[in-house]
């Protein structure tokens, strides 16, 4: 059980820290400007800095969802795993911009050969909710994110990422 604990802790560090770290930079890319307000833009698959890939944004029903992918393949190798990236998102009232952080988040990814995998629960962590995830082979994968956050309301939101 101790040994668990301390993968736990050390996959939430790896990726933790990296994140916060990317989220920062990024706005200081983008300095004053006001994200809550960016909805003619697209991000979609928009490489961020490291090894951060912005899938983009998705709204439904007053909340935006914005998800990223976190390539954690050599780190999850040298600790015998074989997830490779770890997915995360990010959910905001539309309308105030006020982040959600409280709810049950899912998500089922659809691989390049068609076939969709079990729903894997995320866990909410610094202002995200995410999971580590094993994209397995090159091609396009769907990210299907069935939600129930604070205000007890059921969404879904999709989001699409070519692995090359």
């Amino acid at each position: 059980m101790k040994k668990r604990w301390t993968l736990f802790f050390t996959v939430l560090l790896t990726v933790g820290i990296p994140f916060a770290a990317v989220a920062a930079s990024h706005e200081d890319d983008h300095g004053s400007m006001n994200h809550e307000k960016m909805e003619g833009m697209d991000h979609g698959g928009m490489a961020m800095k490291g090894d951060m890939i912005m899938l983009g944004d998705d709204t439904e029903e007053g909340v935006k969802a914005m998800a990223h992918l976190k390539d954690v393949k050599e780190a999850m190798a040298k600790m015998g795993m074989k997830e490779t990236h770890h997915f995360m998102v990010m959910f905001m009232d539309a309308e105030t911009g006020k982040a959600i952080e409280s709810g049950t988040v899912a998500v089922k990814v659809k691989g390049p050969s068609g076939g969709e995998g079990e729903a894997i629960k995320l866990m909410g962590m610094q202002g995200h909710f995410g999971a580590d995830i094993a994209l397995g082979e090159k091609g396009e994968y769907t990210f299907k994110l069935g939600t129930k956050l604070a205000d007890g309301k059921k969404r879904q939101f999709e989001f699409e990422f070519t692995f090359k």
